[in-house]
Order: structure tokens, then C-alpha cells, then sequence
């Protein structure tokens, strides 16, 4: 099944939280399951509207949630327990 554009951005955030709210790129690659160009693509619109920093710690880089990002996944998670509940 494919995912829409707010799925995505809810597995992006998930995936930087469930890692204690910092990953690599190459490990939310992996864990976003879209393509290098894709998640690039995600993840700028993510930084820009402040759901998502990125900072370089010596030479690697790491993605960090903020809390915009959190109640993202909060209220993404309502708003699925809600549609949910009526079996949609």
C-alpha cells in the first residue's frame, strides 16, 4: 500500500524518535524506506518548517526531532486512533 505524504513525514519523525531523537542519514534511509533524492527532498521541507534540525557532531551528521515534530507525532497518532474508530 502506499503511503501518503503525511505517513511519510509521520515514519521520518517516528524513525528520529524511536533512535532517542538523533539518527544518521544513512540509518533514517533505511527506516524511511524512500529513495536518497526522495528523503532529501522530505527532510528539507522538515528542517524548513522546524520539525527537524540537522547537526554535525566531528565529522558525522546527525538528523535531531524538535518538539514541533513530536506533537506532529502526537497529533498524527489522534487523528489515526480517530479514523480508526469509525473503520475508516
Amino acid at each position: 500500500m502506499r503511503r501518503n505524504k503525511i505517513e511519510i513525514i509521520n515514519d521520518i519523525l517516528a524513525s528520529i524518535q524511536n533512535k532517542n531523537g538523533k539518527i544518521k542519514p544513512t540509518h533514517l534511509l533505511y527506516k524511511s524506506n524512500l529513495s536518497y533524492k526522495k528523503m532529501n527532498e522530505y527532510i528539507a521541507e522538515l528542517i524548513e518548517k522546524d520539525m527537524m534540525n540537522e547537526k554535525k557532531v566531528d565529522k558525522n551528521k546527525y538528523y535531531i526531532i524538535t518538539d514541533k515534530g513530536l506533537k506532529f507525532i502526537s497529533e498524527f497518532k489522534k487523528m489515526r486512533d480517530f479514523t480508526e474508530s469509525f473503520g475508516l
